[in-house]
């Protein structure tokens, strides 16, 4: 049985940039419909960002609690494990999606549950899970929002392991005796605080020099020596070359012919765009390839197929996707409406600036590491005149009221010709919360001599900022 149905924007995956999407062309007037082959939410709802910082919180809540004395001696024990597992499982909703399906109703927009597929110029067939098929027409749009898969390297033995990926690590209902982490990145490095804190015994092997890379040096050197010293073993330099499962053990084989014993493995090598089967044949483009997208979000070459979110590559989190999804919405909505959109202005509603100026980003590990901007390789690698300037965070008064034994560093790079911030770096126990004023830094190219007029507050962290301009100018 199928049936057919028109609507002005047809969004492929109910993930938070899809919600997006779908919300900004119905504010806009615009009729939408959602398809989901899993769960309403997405990635993130259910096996990323809200059950690893589920698992995370009461981690980092208790190395701050030791960092203060009369506090310290109340939280010596370990973390009640079966209690974090049960909260992370509140946090998921127990997997279950009734909540966000209730609010696209809210909104408007109808949802499509199975597995959608282009086929052909602004069409899309659902084959739901009893097999009707549904075939959808945009008259305007058809934004893919499918987002990423772990991407698993080919290894001998690999397929009959059953690893861990990001959505195992993120969802486990029991604690492992033994982890191994493959990889040295966000995921990585989260879990395996997670994980070592929760009871496990933690390997980490890198294949570089260390973890974090993408961010500056020093922030990868402090949560390794964090992770050492909570028990962790961290081997950098060292590659996987195949791994075997016997009973409930995983041997693990080194390139130095050695092998590891775990009782899982987690592989947090990478991601993969979930583009190999939504039918991008039938529009002219490459199964499994990322989307490359100009700053409205508008798949290159197209007049209607936009790509939102992980899935075109440009900034792979989940706050940068709903920022494309805001932008994504109004230029959908401005050409279906007529509205001549100003691709010169690019601080104007339709253009997705930020990713390519200010990413913020939030590791939280302990000590947790955030950044807004380019580091100071990137900023030297595009041919910025520029000047780094670090600062230790433990010197401001404000870090010693925070605990005891503050280990933290900052570093903004200055643009010399332009005086303004082309990136900033905070690593140390609570300096998420200090990312979105270099993100405001950053994208809002304030100069060096209007922050000076922006006082911090005393005593706190934040007082860094002041440091780092006092430094700066000498």
């Amino acid at each position: 049985m199928t049936d057919e149905n028109t609507y002005d924007v047809v969004v492929l995956g109910a993930g938070p940039v899809g919600e997006n999407v779908a919300d900004r062309a119905r504010a806009a007037g615009l009729s939408a419909a959602v398809v989901e082959s899993e769960l309403v939410g997405g990635e993130c709802s259910y096996w990323a960002c809200m059950p690893s910082k589920a698992l995370l919180r009461p981690v980092i809540a208790q190395a701050d609690a030791r960092r203060l004395p009369g506090l310290r001696e109340s939280v010596q024990g370990p973390l009640d494990a079966a209690a974090v597992l049960a909260r992370r499982d509140e946090y998921t909703s127990h997997w279950k999606d009734d909540g966000q399906v209730s609010w696209l109703e809210s909104i408007g927009a109808d949802l499509y549950r199975g597995k959608g597929r282009l086929t052909g110029p602004r069409r899309v067939t659902v084959t739901g899970p009893d097999g009707t098929e549904h075939v959808l027409t945009a008259r305007h749009a058809v934004a893919v929002c499918t987002g990423t898969r772990a991407a698993l390297p080919d290894l001998p033995g690999l397929a009959d392991v059953d690893p861990w990926t990001s959505r195992e690590a993120t969802s486990a209902q029991k604690v492992p005796g033994r982890l191994v982490v493959v990889g040295g990145g966000v995921v990585a490095a989260e879990m395996a605080t997670a994980w070592q804190a929760l009871g496990s015994q933690v390997t980490m092997l890198v294949r570089g020099s260390g973890l974090l890379s993408r961010m500056e040096p020093f922030a990868g050197e402090l949560v390794t020596q964090a992770l050492v010293e909570a028990g962790a073993q961290v081997r950098t330099g060292v590659s996987v070359k195949g791994v075997t499962r016997e009973g409930g053990t995983v041997v693990t084989t080194l390139d130095d012919g050695s092998t590891l014993e775990s009782e899982e493995i987690l592989f947090a090598t990478g991601r993969a765009p979930r583009t190999d089967d939504i039918g991008l044949e039938t529009v002219g483009l490459e199964p499994g390839s990322w989307l490359p997208v100009d700053d409205s979000l508008r798949v290159e070459g197209s007049t209607w197929l936009y790509a939102v979110g992980d899935v075109n590559h440009r900034a792979l989190l989940t706050h940068q996707g709903k920022y494309q999804a805001r932008i994504a919405g109004a230029a959908i909505a401005a050409r279906a409406q007529g509205v001549p959109l100003l691709e010169t202005d690019r601080w104007g509603a339709h253009a997705a600036t930020a990713d390519h100026s200010a990413v913020p980003q939030v590791v939280f590990t302990d000590p947790e590491a955030g950044s807004a901007g380019l580091t100071l390789a990137e900023a030297e690698a595009a041919g910025h005149r520029v000047r780094a300037v670090d600062y230790d965070i433990a010197s401001v008064a404000g870090a010693g009221l925070y605990g005891d034994d503050y280990r933290g560093r900052a570093r903004m790079i200055v643009d010399l010709d332009r005086e303004i911030l082309l990136g900033v770096t905070f690593v140390g126990p609570g300096v998420g919360e200090l990312v979105h004023s270099a993100t405001v830094a950053v994208a809002g190219e304030v100069p060096i001599d209007r922050l000076w007029h922006v006082v911090p507050s005393y005593p706190t962290v934040s007082e860094v900022w002041l440091r780092l301009l006092e430094t700066y100018r000498g």
